[in-house]
């Protein structure tokens, strides 16, 4: 694979109602609403029978949801769908996408803070790693659970059916997020639907609990319940944990069709889920176990826990997917090894498949529901690294806004102020977490971090590299004038891995040969961000003198390099060569 730092996806963005965008809106709804679609299954459950659950009271209960009504609205639709989508780098999201646009631009920040911006972006793509192997877990436990509450007899099938699903989940990844988002999509649409009327059914008989919008019972809940009401912040967080996935998301969709899906039906359905949940409670505080299906007649029991499942099935897929694009985008800025990185759509560059992670965030997911056995237990460990990573995105989305695009420093500071005061407050609720499980999350991130910065090579690594490969091959081909090595009939075709360095094979060869072909190619293969390349803009020739020629290779991320097919194309650009007489080399590197 070749190492390249455009990660960016030309699908042209389609006028906001057009019917591409819309189809859009609908895969949307099958892959990115991850935490966020799902997160009734156990939010509110976790405010009032928690770890750090407050005493199930009326000014409880309308304090948490003015909490749950203005997380949402001012972390995932504010923050997130109108400010941070903002900072794509072509059409990309995600931390790294962030540090994309601040690396084009690096002249206009001092080598230093580039440094600690770098650093920022490491842990904050590793701490999303960290919550993304928990996300399928917990989602998956928590509605497969419901299976306990319809009978006594199910308990002890939770664990291994919930084992059983995540299998299957991770075993239907090769197939892509458009197929995929194609098939849950309409799925997911049944399932907002569906508990956007639950909701509405309590409502209508207790229209009183929409008195929580009002900021003021938040503030009221805050003076009653002091530390533990703040400790509450930890549950409530997980309301908005998806935030980050969304923003990782946006290459496979785009911005505009993901906020046609959030504010046309994800954000009201939501809320009229959560508002149910709080009038069920205020009338029966029973329901305080497990309100979600709480809201569920019991002859719709058991079609509800299957519409759950699948929605857990399906709504694990935005982390999934946000990881993969993660992952992808951690590849091409140096910060892992190469992988194996399957582009699963024709059209759209930034949907992909690798395996490696794939498999191993399901042996991690799986372990989870093993160790844990309980979606509370879960709970537990699930939060503290998505805030930090919260906190962490909106600081480079700081230096985006200030240093890239030229806003206002006090403009740009207000706003970082204004996010950071959810961030910290939610990161700060959380700490405890350490303790109750929030160890495996960072321990998690703390090994990725390691490996980053083990196989870390940033741009200013890449810019120092460039030039001296191409003085080795200058020597070298100034050696090869002054000592004229024989040369034999046919063409020695070398592969290289830098665009400008000399292939250590060439080097080799020479030394224990003694000899050169005719003509000496060295071939370097990139990846571009188009599905396909044409034939003729395939391949560019450089002729570096003495018979040496470089080949430059195009290739669009739908297509498999065919090496013999790049020779035949030269040869319709002035370098003709014999396939008889031609061999090929391998190279695992270049001098530099």
């Amino acid at each position: 694979m070749v190492k390249q730092y455009n990660f960016s996806s030309k699908h042209r963005e389609n006028s906001f109602f057009s019917s591409p965008t819309l189809l859009l809106a609908l895969g949307s709804l099958g892959i990115v609403y991850g935490d966020i679609g799902t997160s009734p299954l156990y939010a509110l459950r976790e405010c009032f029978y928690g770890i750090y659950a407050v005493d199930l009271r009326e000014g409880n209960i309308l304090g948490v949801l003015s909490l749950v009504f203005w997380s949402l609205t001012m972390v995932i639709s504010i923050k997130y769908v109108v400010f941070i989508m903002r900072a794509d780098y072509k059409r990309m999201g995600g931390i790294f996408a962030l540090l994309a646009l601040i690396s084009d631009d690096r002249r206009k920040i001092s080598p230093k803070l580039y440094s600690y911006v770098v650093f920022i972006a490491m842990i904050g793509a590793a701490l999303l790693f960290g919550d993304g192997v928990i996300t399928p877990a917990i989602s998956v436990l928590s509605a497969v659970e419901g299976l306990g509450i319809a009978t006594e007899s199910a308990k002890p099938l939770i664990v291994p059916l919930t084992c059983l699903i995540l299998v299957f989940l991770f075993f239907v990844q090769h197939r892509g997020a458009e197929v995929i988002g194609n098939i849950f999509g309409p799925i997911m649409v049944v399932w907002f639907i569906t508990i956007a009327m639950l909701g509405l059914k309590e409502i209508m008989v207790r229209p009183d609990i929409l008195r929580s919008i009002n900021p003021i019972y938040a503030y009221d809940f805050f003076a009653a319940n002091r530390i533990q009401g703040f400790m509450v912040l930890g549950a409530v967080v997980l309301c908005i944990t998806g935030g980050e996935a969304l923003y990782a998301d946006m290459g496979h969709f785009g911005k505009n069709p993901i906020r046609i899906s959030w504010f046309g039906l994800v954000f009201p359905s939501l809320l009229l889920n959560y508002f149910g949940q709080g009038a069920l409670l205020l009338n029966n505080p029973n329901f305080v176990i497990n309100p979600f299906y709480g809201l569920v007649p019991k002859s719709l029991m058991y079609p509800m826990v299957c519409l759950s499942t699948i929605a857990t099935i399906i709504a694990s897929q935005a982390m999934i997917s946000g990881i993969f694009s993660l992952t992808q985008q951690a590849i091409q800025l140096g910060f892992f090894p190469k992988m194996q990185i399957i582009h699963t759509s024709r059209n759209i560059e930034g949907q992909v498949y690798i395996p490696q992670i794939n498999y191993i965030m399901m042996v991690i997911s799986i372990s989870l529901v093993l160790l844990f056995k309980r979606s509370g237990g879960l709970a537990g460990a699930y939060g503290i690294a998505v805030t930090a990573d919260m906190a962490l995105t909106s600081i480079l989305y700081f230096f985006v806004i200030n240093r890239i695009w030229k806003i206002p420093f006090w403009q740009a500071l207000s706003l970082l102020f204004l996010f950071l005061s959810f961030d910290i407050s939610y990161f700060s609720a959380n700490l405890p977490k350490i303790f109750d499980g929030g160890w495996v999350t960072l321990a998690i991130a703390a090994i990725i971090v390691t490996a980053m910065i083990f196989f870390r090579d940033d741009r200013e690594a890449i810019k120092t590299k460039i030039l001296k490969p191409k003085l080795v091959l200058d020597a070298f081909l100034e050696d090869i004038a002054k000592n004229n090595p024989p040369r034999i009939q046919g063409t020695a075709v070398f592969m290289s891995t830098s665009a400008v360095g000399l292939p250590k094979s060439l080097l080799n060869h020479l030394k224990y040969n003694s000899f050169l072909h005719e003509n000496i190619v060295i071939l370097f293969t990139r990846l571009v961000d188009t599905p396909n390349v044409s034939d003729w803009e395939k391949v560019e020739i450089e002729e570096l003198g003495h018979n040496f020629y470089r080949i430059f290779a195009s290739y669009g991320f739908k297509e498999k390099p065919d090496i013999p097919l790049i020779m035949y194309l030269a040869s319709f650009k002035g370098l003709s060569t014999d396939p008889a007489t031609t061999i090929y080399y391998m190279s695992k590197g270049s001098i530099a």
